[in-house]
C-alpha cells in the first residue's frame, strides 16, 4: 500500500529516492508490498531515547523495529482481517549511528542503510536473533532476500547479522 519514509534528523544527509527504491524492492521480495510501512531516520539523540526506553539499552542503535502484529512466528506473513490491519509497522534508522559506523569500518553508507532496512523489514515479520538458533534463521532470510535484491539492482550487499551471533 503506502511506504512512508520521514527525516527526522538533519545530522546526516539522505537521499530519499534510492532509499525508496530498494525498500519497495524489498517489500515485493518479502510479499508484503500491500502493506503500509514507515521507515523514519532518525539522529544519535532520539534513537537512543527510543532505545532506552523500549529495550533500556541507554545507547544509539542502528535499527529498531516496532510491528504491528506482535505475535508472528518468524516467516508468518500478517493476515489481516480488516483493512486498518494492513500495516507492518515502523523502522527507526539510526543513520547518525549508521553513517559513523560505516566511517570507522570502510563502508558505503547507502549500502548499509539500505542492509539495515532489510534487517528491520526482517524484525517486523517476526524475526528475530536473541539466541543462535533464533539468529540463523534471520541470517538465513536476510540472506536470501539481499541476495534477491543484488540479482535485481546488481548491487553486493551482505545481511546485516553477518558476524552478529
Amino acid at each position: 500500500m503506502s511506504l512512508v519514509i520521514r527525516n527526522l534528523q538533519k545530522v546526516i544527509p539522505l537521499r530519499r529516492i534510492p532509499l525508496r527504491r530498494r525498500i519497495e524492492i524489498l517489500q515485493k521480495i518479502l510479499d508484503v508490498q500491500q502493506f503500509d510501512l514507515g521507515v523514519i531516520c532518525v539522529n544519535n539523540r532520539n534513537i537512543q531515547l527510543l532505545n532506552s526506553t523500549y529495550r533500556q539499552k541507554n545507547v544509539p542503535t542502528d535499527v529498531l523495529s516496532f510491528p504491528f502484529h506482535e505475535n508472528l512466528k518468524a516467516g508468518e506473513l500478517p493476515q489481516p482481517s480488516f483493512r486498518d490491519e494492513y500495516n507492518l509497522g515502523d523502522v527507526f534508522l539510526g543513520v547518525e549511528y549508521i553513517y559513523q559506523q560505516c566511517q570507522e569500518h570502510g563502508e558505503d553508507y547507502y549500502s548499509i542503510l539500505t542492509v539495515t532496512a532489510a534487517h528491520g523489514l526482517c524484525h517486523l515479520l517476526g524475526y528475530q536473533h536473541n539466541t543462535e538458533a533464533e539468529w540463523e534463521q534471520m541470517y538465513q532470510k536476510e540472506k536470501q532476500i539481499i541476495e534477491e535484491l543484488n540479482g535485481i539492482t546488481g548491487a553486493n550487499l551482505q545481511p546485516l547479522t553477518k558476524n552478529h551471533f
